[in-house]
C-alpha cells in the first residue's frame, strides 16, 4: 500500500508564512505528478499547485507569487512554501500523488493524504 502523510499546518496571522510537507511511504516504484489541493469550508476542493516528476510546475492564479511547490524524488517528499498568507487561504490542504507501485497491479494509482488544516486569522 501507499500512504501520504502531511504536516506543517496550523494557525498563522495574515501576512505570515507556513511550510507544508508531505511524505509518501509504501510500495512505491515511482511517483509521477504530485499536487497540493485545498478545500475551504463550504467549497469544493481546488488545485493549488502541481509539480511533475520532471519538475514542471503550475500554480492556481489565486496563489501565484505567494507559494512555491517543490519535491524530492529520492525521498518521495513534497513541500509547499506559502508566504503572504491571506484569510482566504484558510482551508484543509491535501497532498496528492500519482504512483506506479512495485506490486501488482502496478497502476499508476491516485493517492491522497489525510489533510492538514491551515487557518489564517488575526
Amino acid at each position: 500500500q501507499v500512504q501520504l502523510v502531511e504536516s506543517g499546518g496550523g494557525l498563522v496571522q495574515p501576512g505570515g508564512s507556513l511550510r507544508l510537507s508531505c511524505a509518501a511511504y509504501g510500495t512505491i516504484f515511482t511517483i509521477y505528478d504530485m499536487d497540493w489541493y485545498r478545500q475551504a469550508p463550504g467549497k469544493q476542493r481546488e488545485l493549488v499547485a502541481t509539480i511533475s516528476r520532471a519538475e514542471r510546475i503550475n500554480y492556481a492564479d489565486s496563489v501565484k507569487g505567494r507559494v512555491a511547490i517543490s519535491r524530492d524524488n529520492a525521498k518521495s517528499t513534497l513541500d509547499l512554501q506559502m508566504n503572504s498568507l491571506k484569510p482566504e487561504d484558510t482551508a484543509v490542504y491535501y497532498c496528492y500523488a500519482n504512483v506506479l507501485r512495485t506490486i501488482l497491479p502496478r497502476g499508476p494509482y491516485d493517492y491522497w493524504g489525510q489533510g492538514t488544516r491551515v487557518t489564517v486569522s488575526s
